[in-house]
């Protein structure tokens, strides 16, 4: 628990984009390189950036060339870690389109607060570099889109970082459900209680940090005085940056609940929950939260609770897909099936439990970098999951503020007869950045 706790901890604190093969003349992929090594640069290394490095520099042929951080006292930190690694130590950038313009950087790694993904995912592609960014895909329905296109138009090979597509387990599972054993699956909880997420107390606003660009850190979010609740790892709290706990784990889990189901965004959401625990927090997203979401023929549900860590089944996180002849029961660790039974036994066979990998980081690395050098944009965690999974995310966020049932139009991309949360759908951009449109 406390590896996997730790492990966790630094995948919210990150960003995430895309790797992609350019088809755009003068672009020069790892593939077409004698050497057939993939040089690779990293933005933001705090938290879940660094974690993805690392997996990277496990891989064969992968050399990290450039770094950027607008924390100066991580990047003196992360430089020697990479050195140590590598026996080579990368460029340093305070400014990502700087490191960007580095002629023999085949992929950028994104490991930013999630309101910054976009911009800077963009910028990728239009560099002719290929991409992984972290999850969230964006901080909203808008941006998850955008991404979605402009992947398409700049024709990259896209890696989300929702490593659970890559790890085995999780794949075996999909294709137990799929198999019409479990019988019609009506309904899939999902659901994360993490104890050791407890948020933070008040403290008071403060001088910038030496080292720290925070106006290149707030980007196209508002400007706000510098506090010390709202930077690194906690930003995820804040609805600037990012969606709480519904958008940080419930990303990875709605993702394994859309991926079991073989589905996209639902018919509609309806969400209660709030700061119910932790009154004093300055946090803005909700402790406590439970959403609903409605497709044709079944029901998602999602719920979380930030403090304590005794959730369904007894496991702090995980997905139960509930079935006419059975359960099928999984999380990070592993699966199994609860039968349903009659007057003659079992609906389904009882299922020896089936354990997880604990390589998923690696393997959906390693996905990645094939993809490249296959010219491959098919990749386990494509842009088109990653959209979908944040923007069902987003859309329960938006079902809570608005506190109704909310109806997608999957069409128009916007809510139906809503237009209050049909304007939640889009960020404004503090000036001078610039929302993209595809």
């Amino acid at each position: 628990m406390a590896s996997r706790r730790e492990f966790v901890k630094t995948s919210a604190t990150a960003a995430a984009a895309v790797a992609a093969v350019s088809m755009v003349p003068g672009i020069v992929s790892c593939a077409n390189k004698a050497s057939n090594k993939l040089v690779i640069g990293t933005i933001g290394l705090n938290g879940m950036g660094m974690s993805d490095l690392n997996a990277f520099l496990r891989q064969p042929n992968v050399e990290c060339a450039a770094i950027c951080d607008v924390d100066q006292g991580v990047l003196n930190r992360r430089i020697v870690e990479i050195e140590e690694k590598q026996g080579k130590k990368p460029e340093m950038f305070s400014d990502y389109r700087k490191m960007l313009e580095m002629k023999d950087l085949d992929a950028v790694i994104i490991g930013t607060p999630d309101h910054w993904h976009t911009l800077m995912m963009i910028d990728a592609c239009d560099a002719g570099k290929h991409v992984y960014v972290e999850k969230p895909m964006a901080n909203s329905i808008y941006e998850a889109f955008q991404m979605e296109k402009a992947a398409k138009k700049y024709t990259r090979v896209v890696q989300l970082g929702q490593w659970q597509r890559s790890d085995p387990h999780w794949q075996d599972a999909f294709a137990f459900i799929q198999s019409g054993q479990l019988g019609k699956v009506r309904t899939v909880k999902v659901w994360c209680y993490e104890y050791w997420l407890v948020p933070p107390g008040p403290v008071a606003d403060e001088p910038v940090p030496d080292g720290v660009d925070y106006n290149a850190w707030l980007g196209p979010a508002r400007e706000r005085p510098f506090n010390r609740n709202r930077f690194h790892f906690n930003f995820r709290w804040f609805w600037d940056y990012a969606g709480g706990l519904m958008t940080d784990w419930g990303v990875h889990l709605l993702d394994m609940a859309l991926g079991g189901m073989n589905a996209d965004l639902p018919n509609s959401a309806m969400s209660s929950g709030g700061k119910l625990a932790f009154l004093e927090s300055p946090i803005e997203t909700p402790d406590t939260q439970q959403v609903i979401y409605e497709y044709d023929d079944f029901n998602v549900i999602w719920d979380h609770a930030m403090g304590i860590g005794n959730g369904d089944w007894r496991r702090d996180h995980g997905l139960s897909f509930i079935g006419n002849n059975g359960t099928l029961v999984i999380d990070r660790n592993g699966w199994e099936v609860v039968p349903e039974s009659n007057q003659d036994g079992p609906l389904v066979p009882e299922m020896p439990r089936v354990k997880g990998t604990g390589q998923g980081l690696d393997l959906n690395v390693k996905n990645f970098i094939d993809c490249v050098k296959a010219n491959d944009r098919n990749t386990n965690a494509n842009p088109t999951i990653g959209r979908a999974v944040a923007s069902m995310a987003h859309m329960g966020n938006i079902a809570l503020k608005t506190g109704r049932k909310i109806y997608w139009d999957a069409e128009k991309e916007e809510f139906k007869n809503d237009p209050e949360a049909t304007a939640m759908i889009k960020p404004e951009y503090r000036a001078p950045y610039q929302l993209p449109k595809f």
